[in-house]
């Protein structure tokens, strides 16, 4: 079947509205616009379809000009394109991951992580400056409850050792006993300490932050991620002092009669749309109950990046139930005068359901990636197509990470979706695992093949059209960038992939290199070789390594 590369529709071109123009009246101005229009050199064929005018480009231009441009542009084939000419370059500041020190490495915390790396790997690609900030939840009355229990059950050797792990199960330990009224003094006094900085309750809490930060690295590094700056609540307890001068000094902080601050965010001040932001003791008061995020020092955090960075935008990328809690950051800044505002932005993401390793419960971010790993492992291991590999390990984990993100990239990111490891896993179908063994295969037919620096190569010859059909697919890649680059879905990429695989596996299938005149095996080399290059591309952006055996 042949499928056109450019289509036309007369409906979009005509002046009546589409109501009043009857399909074969369309049809009629089609043909009569097919038959005037003329070819040329790049077009060689115009027809008439269903209200549209076809265009068919000139199929040797077609395989000269895309594999040209992906092998000459390598790694930036699709960001060089035109569709990117005039965005200007900027300065973005993205937050992700954010984890609480001392709990449960949440499965909301993965997406944040893998979303917030995909967009500033987008970002980078595209030319921006991107800055990208963990931001720990490692302050509050928790570290008070946590310094008692550490006092009582910890242990120096094991904080060093696994402080993610020793600090939870303390935290856990000393929970117990959080409504005990002793307990609850001391805590009250351990974090007072912590606030007025006495030495070695600072020192401690000192501890526990450079330790967990340490390992979180540790970790990341394994899911291929990096931080630019990790900062944290505890960095804005006093300017977020500061904030709350400034709400007074505006007059944007009204007490209430219990002694309550509130602002109002409602257009008319009539207090229908307002945030608690002060409890009546003087501390600070949790907005989004969910996950403590302390409003004055999100407001503070905002200013003090801004006086930092001099970013154009800035990401927070957080699950969606906390999606009241920005737009209320985000109208609050702009009432202190703060016309940024405008260009921050909260990209939010569904909650994940199901994901439990063999063991149970999953707790720590470890424990999915050693899970991953373990299954991927065994499947390799019972997989009849599995050659000896140098590192199966290594390749497992990599495998198995692109089989996490892919499921998780498939869908709207506002989705919430059902985690299932089965299904993540298979190696047919549109997994991860199948982009993986996509990539591997076509890089060891260039291995087979000497790996030859192509020069020279006649890619005329290349008619058939499973060939038409992966040449036409790397022509939109830069499209699929731009749709990314507009809304931060990864799923366009996602798709584009897949299809990529899909119309390539056909391709290696019904157009073989070995046994081929060489000048058509060179042809085709160049095309799966052009094909791999886009594929890796689309893999690294979505943040996943490509694996060259399996």
């Amino acid at each position: 079947r042949h499928v056109a590369d450019f289509q036309l529709s007369i409906a979009s071109v005509t002046e009546d509205s589409s109501s009043n123009c009857l399909a074969r009246d369309l049809q009629l101005r089609a043909q009569k616009l097919a038959e005037r229009l003329k070819c040329d050199a790049v077009v060689s064929e115009i027809s008439a379809g269903p209200g549209t005018v076809n265009f068919t480009i000139n199929r040797e231009l077609l395989a000269k000009t895309v594999l040209q441009q992906v092998l000459k542009d390598g790694s930036e084939y699709g960001v060089k394109s035109e569709l990117f000419s005039t965005m200007p370059r900027q300065k973005a500041v993205i937050e992700f991951s954010s984890p609480n020190i001392a709990k449960k490495f949440h499965i909301g915390h993965l997406r944040s992580t893998i979303v917030g790396n995909f967009i500033a790997n987008l970002k980078v690609a595209l030319g921006h400056d991107v800055t990208r900030i963990n931001y720990l939840g490692d302050w509050g009355m928790q570290f008070g409850l946590l310094g008692v229990g550490f006092q009582r059950f910890g242990n120096k050797e094991k904080l060093q050792s696994s402080p993610l792990q020793h600090l939870f199960e303390v935290y856990v330990q000393i929970n117990k006993e959080a409504e005990d009224e002793n307990t609850k003094m001391m805590a009250k006094d351990f974090f007072r300490k912590l606030e007025e900085h006495d030495e070695q309750t600072l020192s401690l809490w000192k501890q526990f932050r450079d330790f967990s930060i340490e390992e979180y690295i540790r970790i990341y590094k394994r899911l291929g991620v990096h931080f630019d700056e990790y900062s944290g609540e505890s960095f804005y307890q006093e300017k977020s002092q500061e904030v709350l001068k400034m709400l007074e000094d505006k007059g944007l902080l009204q007490k209430t009669i219990k002694g309550t601050g509130i602002v109002d965010v409602s257009e008319n001040k009539d207090l229908s749309s307002f945030s608690t932001v002060m409890r009546s003791d003087g501390t600070s008061l949790y907005i989004t109950r969910q996950f403590l995020i302390i409003f004055f020092r999100d407001l503070a955090a905002a200013i003090d990046r801004m006086n930092k960075h001099r970013w154009d935008t800035m990401i927070y990328v957080t699950d969606k139930s906390q999606s009241n809690h920005f737009q209320h950051l985000f109208q609050i800044l702009k009432l202190m005068g703060y016309d940024w505002a405008e260009r921050c932005q909260h990209v939010s993401f569904g909650l994940v359901q199901g994901m439990k390793t063999r063991r149970g419960e999953v707790i720590f971010l470890e424990d999915v990636l050693n899970e991953v790993r373990s299954r991927m492992l065994q499947n390799m291991a019972s997989a009849k197509t599995t050659k000896e590999i140098e590192d199966p390990m290594e390749t497992a984990e990599k495998v198995g990470l692109a089989a996490l993100i892919i499921q998780d990239f498939r869908g709207l990111l506002l989705s919430d979706y059902q985690f299932s490891w089965d299904r993540a896993l298979q190696s047919r179908g549109d997994t991860g695992v199948f982009l993986q063994y996509t990539h591997a295969r076509l890089h060891s037919l260039e291995q087979m093949h000497g790996n030859e620096q192509l020069t020279d190569v006649n890619v005329a010859c290349l008619q058939e059209p499973d060939a038409v059909s992966v040449l036409q697919h790397l022509l939109r890649y830069d499209e699929v960038l731009y749709r990314s680059s507009q809304d931060l879905q990864p799923k366009h990429i996602v798709s584009y992939l897949l299809t990529l695989s899909h119309l390539a596996a056909v391709a290696h299938k019904t157009l073989p290199v070995k046994g081929s005149a060489p000048e058509l095996a060179q042809a085709r080399l160049c095309l799966f070789q052009a094909a791999r290059l886009v594929l890796a591309n689309g893999m690294k952006l979505l943040g996943i390594t490509p694996v060259t055996q399996m």
